[in-house]
């Protein structure tokens, strides 16, 4: 079994959301922009406790995304 992997995301200064299969990239999460997109269509992302579809859903600073072994807060 695979630990779980918490992280904080910082925006950069002037941006006030990231879009998620983005975030999934800068992350690590995933290798590949098609990777992501799969991954969001599959339902296998979920945002603040559900489910996420929206592969272009905009992040917000206290967003938490949960993905695989990943918990990653949006700050």
């Amino acid at each position: 079994m695979i630990a779980q992997q918490n992280t904080t995301f910082t925006l950069r200064q002037g941006e006030e959301y990231i879009q998620l299969i983005q975030l999934l990239k800068a992350v690590g999460c995933v290798e590949t922009g098609a990777e992501a997109q799969e991954s969001v269509t599959r339902g296998l992302v979920k945002r603040n406790g559900q489910t996420e579809l929206r592969k272009r859903a905009k992040l917000i600073p206290g967003d938490t995304i949960e993905f695989k072994h990943y918990i990653i807060t949006i700050a």
